[in-house]
């Protein structure tokens, strides 16, 4: 598992990045950031910040137009397509905001599709097991119509963390629960980092969400205006 193996300073390494959209839209403006393995890093700022486009390129979905972005020790925009895909399949998880569970699969198929894509093993114990740790096991016959917002949302923790990723992206994880689910998923993103080693870069507008981060960016018009922590 990496967080055995990688002694790497920082899962992600952004240097000097810009990003220009059609029309001449900057969103970012020469961002540089490190994300380290074992910690919560939370994105913070008004909307229009600029802070989903730098948690795109935290996830290899999207590259910057100049500047450079390292994932797991690869530059993202030097890789093709099969290697992209390979790249966030293997060493990057993603949790948003509104789940993003297929309707028809049980939680525990959910949980155990990145591995049927992946072509892994043991996909029906290793999801089972990625269930259990979001203390959800009693629930994986269910479908996702059957579940809570905070039990869907920790399907989709489980289904993010299942391969074992290095990184784990999540763009709002309690944007769409209540106080106290949203404290649940919370616990379970803190133990991501400190119990897995995993780097978790999370863009939020919650303080409750800013108060578990290890480092708290904050983010105005493209550019990084504070780092706490």
């Amino acid at each position: 598992m990496f967080q055995q193996e990688s002694d790497r300073k920082s899962a992600i390494s952004i240097r000097e990045a810009y990003k220009t959209y059609e029309g001449g839209v900057e969103a970012l403006r020469g961002v540089s950031l490190e994300i380290p393995s074992g910690k919560v890093t939370a994105l913070l700022g008004r909307s229009g910040c600029g802070k989903t486009t730098l948690l795109n390129l935290c996830g290899a979905m999207d590259f910057p137009s100049s500047g450079i972005v390292e994932i797991a020790g690869q530059i993202t925009d030097k890789l093709d397509d099969a290697q992209l895909t390979a790249l966030r399949r293997r060493e990057i998880g993603f949790v948003f905001q509104f789940f993003q569970l297929l309707p028809s699969l049980t939680a525990l198929e959910n949980v155990e599709l990145p591995l049927l894509l992946a072509g892994a093993r043991n996909t029906e114990a290793t999801a089972l097991e990625r269930l259990r740790w979001v203390e959800l096991e009693g629930k994986a016959n269910s479908l996702p119509t059957q579940l809570s917002g905070g039990q869907m949302q920790r399907v989709a923790i489980a289904r993010a963390l299942v391969h074992d990723p290095r990184i784990l992206v999540a763009d709002e994880p309690t944007g769409n629960l209540d106080t106290a689910s949203g404290d649940v998923v919370l616990a379970l993103i803190r133990r991501a980092a400190s119990e897995l080693g995993t780097a978790v870069v999370m863009a939020t507008h919650s303080a409750e969400a800013a108060a578990i981060a290890d480092t708290r960016v904050r983010m105005r018009d493209g550019r990084i205006e504070s780092v706490v922590q």
